[in-house]
């Protein structure tokens, strides 16, 4: 699955408000550059993850390799973000 591809990033559950503001259902685009609109911590925290999906790799305990959550760090929200590759249109 070698390529490079967009990526969708979604809030998908948090346990309090976000200091951020950040709502379960935001949603990003990244693209070639960090998206506008995410706290620099979120981005921070799910950029390993992202880097892996957008140039092909993938984790071996996900059962979709197209998906994986990760966690923003501020222990009182547990913002989980959901990151899916999307194929990039040749």
């Amino acid at each position: 699955m070698a390529g490079s591809y967009d990526l969708s990033i979604k809030l998908i559950g948090n346990q309090r408000p976000c200091h951020a503001g950040h709502k379960v259902g935001d949603e990003w685009l990244l693209q070639d550059k960090t998206p506008g609109g995410i706290c620099w911590a979120a981005c921070n925290s799910i950029f390993p993850f992202a880097t892996m999906l957008k140039h092909g790799g993938s984790f071996p305990w996900q059962n979709n390799p197209d998906v994986i959550t990760a966690s923003c760090p501020d222990r009182e929200v547990v913002n989980v973000f959901e990151i899916r590759r999307i194929p990039r249109a040749k």
